[in-house]
């Protein structure tokens, strides 16, 4: 699925979908919103606020809801609202949830409520985007066939045994399961039954089961406020309220911080290399289970050759961009899966140092490169900087003449190009997991199947049976198979990796307990100072 990066957390989990900035600008006001012990966010307009149904604006959603597990920074599960997630043989799971959890409503939230929600999702005919995340339980081929309207609307592999246990069964093994269950994996979310009495007007004010709850519904290019819900039985919130401010611009939410009118953003792409000297101690960074990089067009017959793009990677130094331009921020890629990622290895990727007489002899042998060499990317979204760069590096260091780094005129005609195959050069990709595995993103790139197949178009057989490998090991094993996957890719290389995606936000004084980790930001951690 190709979709508009509108958010740095959509970005995370879509196709293409930029992980370089979280939504802002439309928010305005000189006075802080709420009570003195709430603070307020930027974020991007939604789409949608029922889980499932976006992908886009996730930051409301994490605190409206908890998840089913979480990951910590160093990979390791906590249970949320699950009390455990269990298998023999990773395939068949069973799901036990703790008991006395209620939604904001005060309905329990049970088994069905999950089943339901999952259902919901997978239906083919409700056309939600996060579908895909469903896509490995069994049944899930019946309510999405290729031809036709489902004659079902159930998945045949999750059954209900009582309110707090719900029995799942794979199409194959997956030890990766648990990890799918984490915040931003919406599709995963449970529904209370007011979700489908009233879809309009719950899409505008959900009722979860997290933390926080809505006070009145989002007002549309304004946002909304919500409040501890005082009948959470997880970890309670450090503050009473959060306001998440609309922006559309990604600007103004960098100057209302600078003033102290909001108080946590995402910092955009283009301010990265200022934002240290503006913040200071009030930046956040943390390194994400993300991938940029140049896709190339491999359907062309002038890329065919594995020494030209070695060559075009060895000519790029990561290191004087990032500094450049990321105020170096990001961190130069070593290899496909970035160190956040469960058991990634780093620093395998020969072919990404920085070693221009190899890359010119290398472009000699491949036969060298003539024409005009126009690298593609998405408009508007602050990238101009980084792909003129590597423009520069390209025809500084391998002697090509003519590189040209061309901008469309929006991301609709950057897919529209990228779908049609009518990119004739290198092209912006990102990848960004929604949960920190390797699975994720070698799946996502790398594969047919994969969400993100047009980020590279390739595909191999040998690739496909170590991934296949990798699911059904156990997660002890699972991180040498994915790692042994990713070093048969890089032997073809069919892409250019650039750098690990960086999670890069700031505050103002007036909050205290900014925390960043695989989820992105923390917001039920953050405090008022005072």
């Amino acid at each position: 699925m190709l979709r508009s990066p509108i958010s740095r957390t959509a970005a995370a989990s879509v196709a293409f979908a930029l992980a370089l900035t979280a939504c802002a600008g439309g928010g305005k006001g000189n006075s802080r919103p709420g009570s003195a012990k709430g603070f307020s966010v930027a974020v991007g307009e939604p789409e949608h606020l029922t889980p499932g149904r976006t992908l886009v604006t996730l930051e409301p959603l994490r605190v409206l809801f908890a998840p089913l597990t979480k990951v910590d920074t160093k990979g390791r599960i906590s249970y949320i609202q699950a009390e455990s997630v269990t298998s023999s043989d990773s395939r068949h799971w069973t799901i036990k949830l703790r008991q006395g959890w209620t939604f904001h409503n005060g309905e329990p939230v049970t088994a069905a409520n999950y089943a339901d929600a999952w259902n919901q999702a997978a239906y083919a005919p409700n056309a939600w985007v996060a579908n895909g995340q469903l896509a490995n339980i069994e049944g899930y081929a019946a309510l999405n066939p290729k031809k036709g309207k489902p004659v079902t609307k159930t998945l045949s592999g999750v059954k209900v045994v009582d309110p707090t246990t719900l029995e799942v069964t794979l199409t194959s093994p997956d030890s990766q399961f648990p990890l799918q269950l984490t915040p931003n994996q919406v599709g995963f979310y449970p529904l209370p039954k007011a979700a489908f009495k009233d879809p309009t007007g719950y899409d505008r004010k959900p009722i979860g089961n997290g933390p926080f709850a809505m006070t009145a519904p989002w007002a549309k290019d304004k946002g909304a406020t919500v409040t501890t819900f005082k009948a959470y039985r997880g970890t309670k919130p450090a503050s009473s309220s959060i306001t998440f401010k609309s922006y559309a611009d990604l600007q103004t939410a960098y100057t209302d911080a600078q003033a102290g009118t909001t108080d946590v953003i995402g910092v955009p792409a283009s301010k990265l290399g200022q934002a240290k000297a503006d913040f200071g101690k009030r930046l956040y960074t943390y390194d994400a289970p993300a991938l940029e990089f140049l896709g190339l067009p491999l359907y062309d017959k002038r890329f065919k050759d594995v020494r030209l793009r070695r060559a075009l990677s060895m000519a790029i130094d990561r290191a004087a961009v990032n500094k450049a331009i990321y105020g170096g921020l990001y961190t130069p890629a070593t290899s496909l899966t970035p160190s956040s990622e469960v058991g990634a290895k780093t620093g395998i990727c020969d072919a990404c140092r920085f070693d221009p007489a190899a890359a010119k002899q290398l472009l000699q042998e491949a036969g060298g490169w003539s024409g005009t060499m126009v690298i593609t990317y998405p408009g508007g979204l602050g990238l101009d900087e980084l792909y003129k760069a590597i423009a520069n590096q390209l025809r500084q260091n391998l002697g090509i003449h003519e590189v040209t780094a061309k901008p469309t005129s929006d991301w609709s005609e950057f897919s529209d190009k990228v779908f049609g195959k009518k990119v004739t050069g290198p092209y912006f990709g990102h990848w960004g997991a929604l949960y920190p595995s390797m699975q994720n993103t070698l799946r996502g790139i790398f594969t047919k199947a994969g969400g993100c197949y047009v980020c590279s178009y390739y595909s191999d057989d040998d690739v496909d049976a170590l991934l296949k490998q990798a699911d059904a090991a156990t997660p002890e094993k699972a991180p040498e198979l994915y790692n042994r996957a990713q070093e048969r890719i890089l032997q073809d290389f069919p892409v250019v990796p650039l750098y690990y995606g960086t999670y890069v936000y700031a505050s103002t004084a007036q909050v205290t307990g900014v925390v960043v980790g695989p989820a992105d930001v923390e917001l039920d951690r953050i405090s008022v100072v005072g």
